[in-house]
């Protein structure tokens, strides 16, 4: 695994995206805001050859999906691949896709939830990659949020700061971005997208999760050695948490506090990541500042730092 990240350059008015799905199903009408969104900032908007396509609950089959996404790697005008939705199928596809091209011209990859396949992929590959809102949200998702993505596609940086929260632990650190779902990190482990998080700055988030599930995930991360040497914990949103008839006893963030508890990097909890409207965009794979305090967290680029 690489220690130096290649950034794809910021996005130029006029460049061309590719907007795909690798993964869940999608119909035109749920993304029309979203492609008029990335139209109104000055991109040309194309979309994948099996964007509407339909096999079960994916967009499309395997090889289809595997298709539109190796184009859109390969394609010297696309400066950025966008996913228009997450939900299940990225991990079907991963092993097939060639990189070869993409590695000698980086171009932005952006999504969440099951695209966290893709970003630890690019992880260990050494290219940044944006995890944020996608085509399927712009409709739903914040002001701030879809701006926090044009923000970075565009070359600018972050500053993000956090209301205290009462399970925070205060310090600072600093290190590499990685993270995202926490299924998707942990179904990840002892893959070829598996990555090393000892000196970097993790987050987490989830959806749709049962309580003792988001445990049995932290303990695998802790006995896997994710949680080893972090330089910081980022804990996001966990929604529509489920629980069992018997009450398993805590919420998901007391369940992230009691895994961490050992350990002495500075976490930060209720950061606007994850399953809400309020989802801001991250920079995976750039170095970052996390500092922790009694007036709340922030989480800033090194560079604005």
């Amino acid at each position: 695994m690489t220690n130096n990240w290649k950034r794809p350059l910021p996005l130029r008015s006029g460049q061309k995206v590719t907007v795909l799905a690798p993964a869940g199903r999608i119909s035109p009408a749920a993304v029309t805001a979203g492609l008029d969104g990335l139209r109104e900032w000055g991109l040309a908007v194309e979309t994948g050859e099996h964007l509407f396509a339909l096999h079960h609950q994916f967009a499309g089959t395997d090889a289809q999906r595997l298709a539109d996404l190796q184009r859109a790697l390969d394609d010297p005008e696309t400066a950025a691949i966008i996913c228009a939705r997450g939900g299940y199928g990225t991990t079907r596809i991963i092993d097939d896709l060639d990189f070869t091209a993409f590695l000698r011209q980086p171009k932005w990859l952006v999504g969440y939830s099951d695209i966290t396949t893709l970003h630890l992929h690019l992880h260990r590959l050494g290219v940044e990659s944006l995890h944020a809102t996608m085509p399927l949200l712009f409709g739903r998702d914040t002001p701030f949020s879809i701006e926090s993505l044009r923000n970075l596609l565009f070359g600018g940086e972050i500053a993000y700061r956090v209301a205290p929260h009462a399970l925070n632990r205060p310090g600072e650190g600093s290190g590499v971005l990685v993270g995202g779902n926490l299924a998707l990190l942990v179904s990840n482990v002892g893959t070829a997208s598996d990555v090393d998080t000892r000196g970097k700055v993790l987050f987490l988030e989830d959806i749709n999760e049962y309580l003792y599930s988001v445990d049995r995930m932290m303990v695998q991360l802790k006995r896997t050695g994710k949680l080893d040497g972090l330089a910081g914990l980022v804990v996001g949103h966990f929604s529509d948490s489920k629980d069992n008839d018997i009450p398993f006893g805590k919420d998901p963030h007391e369940i992230v506090a009691d895994a961490v508890r050992e350990y002495g990097f500075p976490v930060c909890y209720g950061f606007p990541v994850g399953h809400e409207p309020e989802n801001w965009a991250m920079p995976c794979g750039r170095t970052v500042h996390l500092a922790v305090g009694p007036a709340g967290a922030t989480l800033s680029s090194a560079q604005a730092v």
